[in-house]
């Protein structure tokens, strides 16, 4: 039986990515002065410079989950063409949208019970969420059934490697991450911490540097260090309105190991408004996370 594989907008692909894999999107949600936006509408270019421009000067941005009435709506225009459904979700630590999806899917189980669903805990975020799908997107044109394709993801997201760094400290203390004063601290010294997504999902700190392009050189240093056979990669990359640090980024990744290729994108909104302007993340297959 075919299948439809469904994401959410955290993985940050692009509207080429999004239709030529042929996927569903259920999209999160920001607010910003009273008011709810999409963080991703078909069809519909986003500004991300005005947003970027907002969170720098301090706009608060309120986020929300996936909302129970999309993901529903999502799963029933599959379920009722026919096709089952393989769901790949932002990381559960991250995010709450994981169980909502879980909740929809055993709601509807009992009014379907004839089509399969499902549901993936990504453990991963941004574009790494968004390389994993790329992965089921392969498997599935080569052939596997949900069943192959969902095994696989099981049996590899942990090695999907995630490392970046953020460029202003407010973002992370805001969010609680780390304390006003190690911010402050860090900002008077030009600290940039070095960050990666853990095996449980979460985000956690491997250490710091000072500067930018120290930051930079460090990323691309433990990615020779993590990666496995990246010569024959296709890798992403995320920036948070900072595209020359993700170019520059990339010809390094390009240069250091010859990567096939990469796929830039925007972080989007809503991790956006917690990692803020000048975030840069890479996004690999490795030994391990």
């Amino acid at each position: 039986m075919s299948y439809t594989i469904i994401t959410d907008s955290g993985a940050n692909l692009t509207h080429e990515q999004i239709k030529n894999y042929g996927v569903k999107v259920v999209s999160l949600t920001y607010t910003v002065k009273d008011t709810e936006y999409l963080s991703y509408i078909e069809g519909e270019e986003t500004d991300f410079k005005a947003f970027y421009d907002l969170l720098r000067n301090k706009e608060s941005v309120k986020t929300s989950l996936v909302s129970y009435e999309r993901v529903e709506n999502a799963l029933k225009e599959s379920l009722d063409a026919g096709n089952d459904v393989l769901y790949l979700a932002f990381s559960s630590a991250l995010s709450g949208s994981c169980q909502i999806v879980r909740n929809c899917m055993d709601d509807l189980k009992d009014s379907y019970p004839d089509r399969k669903m499902l549901l993936v805990d990504t453990l991963c975020a941004s574009m790494g969420q968004g390389l994993l799908l790329k992965y089921a997107v392969e498997k599935k044109n080569g052939g596997a059934s949900i069943d192959e394709a969902y095994r696989w993801l099981e049996d590899n997201k942990l090695h999907l490697v995630h490392l970046f760094t953020v460029d202003d400290l407010f973002f992370l203390k805001r969010g609680g991450r780390i304390s006003g004063t190690t911010a402050v601290m860090g900002t008077i010294l030009n600290f940039k911490p070095l960050l990666h997504v853990s095996n449980e999902g979460k985000l956690v700190s491997y250490g710091k540097t000072r500067g930018r392009a120290n930051a930079i050189n460090e990323i691309i240093k433990r990615m020779g260090e993590l990666g496995e056979d990246l010569s024959e990669q296709d890798i992403f990359i995320v920036h948070g309105d900072c595209i020359e640090d993700a170019e520059l980024l990339a010809q390094k990744a390009i240069e250091a190991y010859g990567v096939r290729s990469v796929t830039i994108n925007y972080v989007d909104q809503v991790i956006g408004s917690h990692s803020g302007p000048g975030t840069l993340a890479i996004f690999f297959l490795g030994k391990e996370r």
